[in-house]
């Protein structure tokens, strides 16, 4: 199986429609590790993990994002292992807090 590490920075109307619950909803679906957050400039961040194939299509799903929101640009580059420890321990994926 050939795994996949990225971590994506999402900007628009990202905030306070639901795209942290979206984003949660459908990585868990596709069984991928990772998180997502708020940031304080108003764009959400994400990592994902898992196969290739999979995750790429999870970047694609951001790229649409829920009906409420407005996805102007994804920021999508390669991460290392070492971020998948900034989720809660004992989750496969967690809604961190907003920094």
């Amino acid at each position: 199986m050939n795994d996949a590490i990225r971590h994506v920075t999402i900007r628009g109307r990202v905030q306070g429609v639901g795209y942290r619950a979206f984003v949660e909803d459908e990585a868990t679906a596709r069984d991928l590790e990772g998180w997502v957050r708020n940031r304080r400039d108003g764009s959400v961040e994400a990592l994902f993990t898992g196969p290739a194939a999979v995750v790429t299509d999870m970047i694609a799903a951001c790229r649409r994002g829920p009906s409420s929101a407005r996805v102007d640009a994804v920021q999508d580059e390669a991460a290392g292992p070492d971020l998948l420890n900034l989720r809660r321990a004992g989750d496969r994926f967690s809604v961190l807090p907003t920094i």
